[in-house]
């Protein structure tokens, strides 16, 4: 499946502020309107690997730009949203990023519903430092390594507050249980997750290890 936030869908749209990034995806672009339609295997195909472009880590930005409007960019690319401190609105569009001076807009909250966020875009979250509350909803590339990596993002230990996750399908019971390292968690909503199988020990671990947690269970 494609990303939600595909090329064309705003206007003047750039995938990357990299010039790498933008030519890799116009190229493919370009390729894939020549051509005849795709096989729908081969269609997958593409968008997985357009998808991973969006996720690729541009180092060189975050040190220009900052880390939180770094992490911005790559999360709207993605076609997820983003709060910053002391405001109400949530940043949909790409192109209408506030601007102004280097680490002015601090990242509060983080909603990837239906994004195509993945592992590897994941070293965005690193220098984030006022991140309390995240949500993951109908993410198809959040897996357990995700949630792993979540946990072991040393800001977010400090910082995070809240997560939600629903309805990703490939989360497991090794990822919500490694989720304990978030020792400032104060709710836990988990919803459609098929892939918890041993409930009572996954739960258990974790309320032993964040005995302070609120944990709200939507599952069947």
């Amino acid at each position: 499946m494609p990303c939600p936030t595909q090329p064309g869908t705003l206007p003047g749209w750039d995938p990357s502020p990299t010039q790498q990034h933008g030519q890799e995806v116009r190229m493919a672009l370009g390729t894939l309107l020549r051509k005849p339609p795709l096989p729908p295997g081969s269609c997958r195909a593409f968008w997985g690997w357009l998808n991973a472009v969006f996720n690729k880590v541009d180092h060189e930005r975050i040190r220009a730009v900052g880390p939180d409007r770094a992490a911005s960019e790559w999360l709207l690319r993605c076609g997820a949203l983003v709060r910053y401190q002391g405001s109400p609105k949530w940043q949909q569009d790409y192109n209408g990023l506030p601007t102004g001076p280097l680490g002015k807009y601090k990242i509060e909250a983080i909603n990837a519903t239906d994004s195509c966020i993945m592992y590897r875009g994941f070293d965005y979250l690193d220098g984030l430092e006022h991140v309390t509350d995240i949500k993951l909803e109908k993410c198809m590339y959040i897996q357990d390594e995700c949630l792993q990596r979540l946990s072991e993002t040393s800001n977010l230990q400090k910082s995070l507050q809240q997560l939600k996750i629903i309805s990703c399908g490939n989360v497991t019971d090794k990822g919500i249980i490694a989720l304990h390292k978030l020792t400032n968690l104060e709710y836990l909503y988990l919803s459609d997750l098929p892939g918890i199988r041993e409930k009572e020990v996954t739960f258990r671990v974790l309320q032993q290890a964040l005995p302070k947690l609120e944990l709200e269970l939507d599952l069947e």
